[in-house]
């Protein structure tokens, strides 16, 4: 006897990994590349060509400007440190001017995504921070970083 397949069995990694991520349009995953060397695991992210995002000021809906590509640090995924990419997208306001669209995994400015800075935190609630720093892999003034930055 053979039990059913689960709908997510037939997923791409790419797939999976949009599924995971929770991402909605514009944003998709475009690239997932798994490093055994380095032990890391990098989700690279677009946005669909002609996407409009809101002005982070006014809100106005305006097509990309510019873009630059930016990195986040994530949730480990599995035993390996795991970060993200995105070609992420200026917009040029004429009531505002030019800014950097907000993007849903990261406050503006970080270079970790909110599920990280939420895990780093939780944990500094319950243990110190050099633990906390050892338990994610990362450097004990980046968990202070986040520590001080998030309250």
């Amino acid at each position: 006897m053979t039990s059913p397949k689960s709908p997510l069995s037939a997923l791409t990694d790419v797939q999976l990994m949009q599924v995971a991520l929770g991402l909605a349009p514009p944003w998709k995953v475009v690239e997932c590349r798994l490093d055994l060397a380095t032990g890391q695991v990098d989700v690279h992210l677009d946005f669909e060509r002609g996407a409009e995002f809101g002005c982070p000021v006014c809100g106005q809906r305006l097509k990309a400007y510019d873009s630059q590509e930016l990195r986040w640090r994530h949730m480990d995924f599995f035993q390996y440190k795991a970060y993200l990419h995105a070609r992420t997208p200026r917009v040029q306001c004429g009531d505002c001017g030019t800014h950097r669209v907000k993007v849903d995994w990261a406050r503006p400015g970080s270079g970790y995504t909110v599920l990280f800075e939420a895990l780093v935190v939780s944990l500094v609630r319950a243990s110190p921070v050099a633990a906390v720093a050892r338990l994610v892999r990362e450097h004990d003034t980046a968990i202070w970083r986040i520590v001080v930055s998030v309250r």
